[in-house]
């Protein structure tokens, strides 16, 4: 069973290097998903507390909120792209969510409504 949230954060960057706009500083409004996949149910029913997943997911993307990312130890050698701020999220919850009955599946970030990225892990 897959269990997600949503949620997002708000962000300036710029892609070094980038032949075009993106090269200059602008911002975002990330919208971002994680979903955890579940092989069994808990007593209650629940393959994981809701409170538990947005608990785990908001200590991570409170770190990226209104911030230039380029300035964040993650981003210093690595461009701030969706690419890399879906594999830093899905890094920095592998193992928080990862018990006996639910590991993270996925990590969702959208730079708008219509284009984004899904990262499964390695």
């Amino acid at each position: 069973m897959d269990i997600f949230i949503k949620t997002h954060f708000s962000g300036g960057h710029h892609l070094r290097e980038y032949p075009g706009n993106c090269e200059h500083p602008h911002g975002h409004n990330w919208k971002v998903q994680v979903t955890v996949r579940a092989q069994k149910l808990d007593q209650l029913g629940m393959g994981i507390d809701f409170k538990t997943l947005k608990k785990e997911v908001n200590a991570v993307v409170d770190d990226l909120d209104h911030r230039d990312l380029n300035q964040h130890p993650a981003f210093l050698d690595k461009n701030p792209s969706s690419e890399h701020i879906a594999i830093y999220i899905f890094k920095s919850l592998k193992e928080p969510l990862h018990t006996d009955r639910y590991v993270l599946h996925a990590v969702e970030i959208r730079e708008t409504d219509s284009s984004g990225v899904i990262y499964y892990g390695d």
